[in-house]
């Protein structure tokens, strides 16, 4: 899933970046507002791990969610079995 789908959609995802990253405040998440850098940063200071190691942990995660989510907000089940099947 591209950053910018993640980003245009914070209020949605932040949900889900809080379940990941459990130690990241709902303050914190409101000023990351859905840049990339920011959270990297975030995700840095509240672990105590490396920029690169919180940007290896935000690629993984990004790439989970392009294997395992719906961007269709009208697929609420999660199933993306039938979107390639769509006109």
């Amino acid at each position: 899933m591209s950053w910018e789908r993640i980003s245009g959609n914070w209020a949605h995802w932040k949900g889900r970046v809080r379940e990941r990253w459990g130690r990241l405040t709902d303050d914190q998440l409101i000023v990351v507002a859905g840049r990339r850098e920011q959270l990297s940063g975030r995700i840095q200071e509240a672990y105590g791990i490396s920029r690169e190691d919180a940007d290896r942990q935000l690629r993984n995660w990004e790439r989970n969610l392009s294997v395992g989510e719906s961007t269709d907000p009208d697929d609420e089940d999660g199933d993306t079995s039938r979107l390639a099947h769509r006109p």
